[in-house]
């Protein structure tokens, strides 16, 4: 049974409800070939201005819905409440028309997640709603903070009380014990006292606000559509491709650092915080932005095809065909292969229906997971010198059993080229990573990796290659702490602390 939870919501008590139901049947759990891959942690949206800014929220989250499978939901704000539901699941099957009828506003923020299963994962779903001294105030939060420490603390002895564990909360209680005397202020100094990656959006009875932290970790970009009546809306959104599905006009990036307050007075904009070297996740271009989203001021398209490219120019080696592991490689696959000159071809065949659940056969397959999502074209591998393409290696166990899966097809030879460096190091700024002793390229040289995959040869795209591959001819900064282990802020994994010696 699936829950949503009711807060605010005209006629409805704030509670949880159930809506879903699954059949208790012989049902197994897979998650993107075995849990062998990351997952960015979440999707942010938010829509002032709008006669049905509920449903267009739904159609924006449905664009990013690649950013989070487990948990969304929608807050909305008609001048004088705000409601806000919220759920497990994807965003179709929380958001029906019945659930989006009972969010009346013209303005509405959005929120999908990546996260676990159970109660506390529905209570930490977003947006989070506070009825704070400042005010009703909800957040969605794309991100993770760092220099948590003793904020929490300190909130909870000047009198906070905290209804989730979700770090996103913290700054909602910061501007609520502001002593800023306006909200916008109590907001920007609220922001200025954390650290860590957040592209935000909030929402008051009669206010949107969005905003990225100093560094811009988190892509946020802002657009506006025009209305049948001659108004505006403003939109905001991680990904420019949900302006596309909502027809509306790419207007800029949120700058690193930038504070946007939406209000019927117009948009205004202050900087926070400023002098902080930009160090944007360059994983999103790599992997988990969409190929037709513009973040960062470039498109992801275009870096994915460079990195190929460049990928190609590094390590080519004799083949008959380039394969992409789809979907994930496809953008790379096809730069590879111009600038090589081998035919590209789909030689793997992807099952998109396949769900968090299955039927699992009473005898287990080899590699199932695997197999259950994707499925050779053996008449385009059998006797072929195959180049697979994807975009990274993390545990090692997925990609070892794609090369299987290729060479059992027929393929004479399979070598696996990677369009980014070595995963060494877990990332703390809103991805959910494996811990380091997890990541194979961490424990295993190049070579080791290669014969652990079982693949003919294994090479990745150099970092420089990566960087100018995702930066083309403009002066962006990355952050590539998941490649090299230098991070952009003060950090201590506990993970990595060895416990201390007593004396004897």
């Amino acid at each position: 049974m699936s829950r949503l939870l009711f807060q605010g919501v005209p006629g409805v008590a704030d509670a949880t409800a159930g809506q879903l139901t699954t059949d208790h049947c012989s049902l197994s759990t897979v998650s993107d070939a075995d849990g062998d891959t990351l997952h960015e942690e979440c999707g942010v949206v938010a829509i002032y201005n709008h006669p049905d800014a509920a449903r267009q929220t739904y159609l924006a989250l449905y664009a990013l819905q690649h950013r989070g499978q487990e948990s969304a939901g929608i807050a909305t704000a008609d001048g004088q409440n705000l409601a806000n539901i919220k759920g497990m699941g994807l965003v179709s099957e929380i958001f029906t028309d019945d659930v989006l009828a009972k969010l009346p506003g013209t303005m509405a923020i959005g929120h999908t997640r990546y996260s676990t299963t159970g109660d506390s994962a529905l209570l930490n779903a977003q947006p989070i709603r506070v009825d704070s001294t400042k005010g009703l105030i909800a957040i969605a939060h794309n991100g993770n903070l760092v220099n948590l420490g003793g904020l929490r603390e300190r909130l909870e002895r000047d009198g906070a009380y905290f209804q989730t564990t979700s770090d996103s909360e913290i700054i909602v209680q910061l501007i609520a014990h502001s002593r800023k005397t306006t909200l916008v202020d109590a907001i920007a100094e609220s922001l200025s006292q954390v650290d860590g990656a957040f592209s935000i959006v909030m929402m008051t009875r009669d206010r949107i606000f969005a905003a990225r932290d100093p560094r811009g970790f988190r892509p946020l970009s802002m657009g506006r559509m025009k209305n049948p009546d001659g108004g505006e809306t403003i939109v905001f959104s991680s990904e420019s491709c949900a302006f596309d599905l909502l027809r509306a006009e790419f207007v800029r990036d949120i700058l690193p650092g930038e504070l946007v307050m939406v209000s019927q007075d117009g948009v205004t904009s202050r900087q926070f915080a400023s002098g902080v070297e930009q160090a944007s996740c360059i994983f999103e271009h790599v992997y988990f932005a969409r190929p037709d989203s513009r973040i960062f001021g470039r498109w992801v398209q275009e870096s994915r095809d460079a990195m190929g490219r460049q990928l190609a120019r590094e390590s080519s080696v004799p083949a008959d065909v380039i394969v992409p592991v789809p979907d994930s490689g496809v953008t790379a696959a096809l730069g590879f292969a111009e600038e090589s000159g081998v035919p590209f071809r789909m030689g793997l065949i992807r099952n998109h229906y396949v769900g968090r659940t299955f039927i699992e056969p009473e005898q287990r397959v080899r590699d199932f997971g695997v197999r259950l999502k994707l499925n050779p074209v053996r008449n385009l591998l059998a006797g072929k010198r195959v180049v697979l393409i994807d975009d990274s290696i993390i545990r090692g166990t997925t990609s070892r059993k794609i090369v299987r899966m290729v060479r059992g097809a027929g393929a004479a030879e399979v070598h696996l080229r990677i369009s980014c460096p070595p995963t060494i190091s877990s990332c703390f700024y809103g991805i959910d990573t494996p811990s380091k002793q997890e990541l194979i390229a961490a424990n295993k040289s190049v070579e080791e990796i290669r014969r652990y995959i079982e693949a003919d040869s294994l090479a990745y795209l150099s970092l420089d290659g990566l960087l100018n591959a995702a930066r083309g001819d403009l002066d962006i900064g990355y952050c590539t702490a998941c490649f090299t282990g230098n991070y952009p802020t003060k950090w201590v994994d506990v993970s990595e602390i060895q416990p201390a010696v007593a004396a004897v």
